[in-house]
């Protein structure tokens, strides 16, 4: 029988399928809920809704449950509903009626909440790491490649020359403006719910700002109703998140398959990171890099899944709500993986030299040697005629030197200035804080 339910067990179908896929997702949360009780029930203490020696006992046990999930010790056991009634069932069966007083002064609502801003903070912090690692790799490698010229395209279409260090200098900078939205998220999530019960606040004189400090939040989700309403809204908004960054990822992917492809033969990988063919057996294909390509995509598509879950739903909690998780928890996992895979591929690149010896480039270097021409007193529409009628007419010949020297450009690409936006951005994110807090908490 579940904790809400007075007289009788609901029936098994209706069970299943409100239940559906919710009691794997909390596995999730599993951590992230006893972190919520502990500062909850310090707060408890201070508004006199446990005595001090209540507090000692059930901090103590608390901070045992942790361990055993951390441990890979805990599980939810058949017929218990969700994570929130484990634990209080764990902690009423090893003190007593102690346990039963953990609930008072919040609802469901309000500990789901506060366990998702707690789980999303945790995942988006472990994020921002990851990126950061595929983010100093591509500096790397734009610094390692930065002579080394490569056919620019604009229409897919021979265009001008660019470089490999530009090319990997180019992700690099993506990364920077993708943890920046992130950071907007960050900030979103980090904000506490806690306290505002199902969505109306308490009678229980509850001390809202302590278990803000207690559990490392920037601020408060001050009004009871809007913190509820949240819910949804701040999925979304991660969602965004993790989209920028897949879709820098599938862009990149995207490219390396062009530049794998035998008609460009920019780029190669070991014989270990492509795949074969059943009955051709020159082939190389690019599957890592497909698959990064297609999870980058499906990830693009997360914001508009829960935008419609959510959808003209009313203020106040709705079940609805509760399928988000299966949309967005394994999403961080799928995120994760693809940084992972383009590191491990970019790692082990090989870039082709002398690309631009061929002839079928030689007029990447149209607009070289027009601005030659320009420099040397010719007018730049003249200069521009004179070199399309010098094509046209087959006697072009072009100078293949590259001189660019602004910003951002082939000879001055400005990587240090790029390392100092990343620097600055993950500055941003109050981690240590967190971590701080987190640890005191448990400690």
């Amino acid at each position: 029988m579940k904790i809400w339910q007075k007289d009788k067990a609901a029936l098994a179908e209706v069970d299943k399928f409100t239940v559906g896929k919710d009691r794997e997702m909390d596995a999730y949360l599993a951590p992230f809920d006893v972190l919520g009780s502990l500062a909850h029930t310090i707060m408890l203490e201070s508004i006199g809704l446990l005595t001090a020696d209540e507090l000692v006992i059930l901090q103590k046990e608390l901070k045992q449950i942790y361990k055993e999930i951390a441990a890979g010790d805990f599980e939810l056991e058949e017929g218990v509903e969700d994570i929130h009634s484990q634990v209080e069932l764990l902690l009423t069966r090893r003190l007593g009626e102690v346990g039963k007083k953990i609930h008072s002064g919040r609802s469901r609502n309000d500990q789901v909440l506060v366990d998702l801003k707690l789980f999303l903070r945790h995942e988006l912090q472990t994020l921002v790491q990851e990126v950061n690692v595929l983010f100093e790799l591509l500096q790397k490698k734009s610094a390692e490649y930065k002579d080394h010229l490569l056919p620019g395209y604009t229409h897919l279409q021979i265009a001008m020359p660019s470089s490999f260090g530009l090319w990997f200098g180019a992700y690099a900078e993506s990364l920077v403006d993708d943890l920046t939205v992130l950071q907007s998220a960050y900030k979103v999530v980090n904000k506490n719910p806690l306290g505002s019960a199902a969505g109306y606040g308490s009678s229980f004189p509850l001390n809202r700002t302590m278990t803000t400090a207690l559990l490392g939040f920037d601020d408060l989700n001050y009004n009871v109703v809007y913190a509820q309403m949240g819910r949804g809204k701040t999925e979304k908004i991660v969602a965004f998140g993790l989209a920028g960054i897949a879709a820098t990822l599938a862009k990149m992917a995207m490219d390396a398959c062009l530049f794998m492809n035998q008609n460009f033969g920019f780029i190669t990988f070991p014989d270990e990171l492509t795949t074969g063919s059943s009955i051709m057996p020159h082939k190389k294909n690019p599957d890592v890099w497909e698959l990064i390509r297609s999870h980058g995509n499906k990830l693009q598509a997360l914001p508009n899944e829960i935008a419609m879950m959510i959808t003209n739903l009313p203020s106040g909690y709705h079940r609805d709500l509760q399928l988000l998780k299966e949309n967005l928890f394994p999403a961080f996992q799928s995120l994760k993986d693809c940084l992972r895979m383009t590191g491990l591929m970019l790692d082990n690149i090989r870039i082709k030299e002398n690309i631009l010896d061929d002839a079928k480039y030689q007029y990447l270097f149209s607009v070289e040697v027009v601005n030659d021409l320009v420099l040397s007193g010719v007018p730049f529409r003249e200069a521009y005629k004179q070199v399309g009628l010098d094509i046209e007419r087959g006697s072009f010949t072009p100078g293949k030197e590259v001189k660019h020297t602004h910003e951002g450009s082939i000879g001055n690409p400005g990587n240090e200035e790029v390392s100092r936006m990343m620097k600055e951005v993950i500055a941003g994110f109050p981690f240590e804080k967190v971590d701080k807090a987190i640890e005191k908490l448990v400690s």
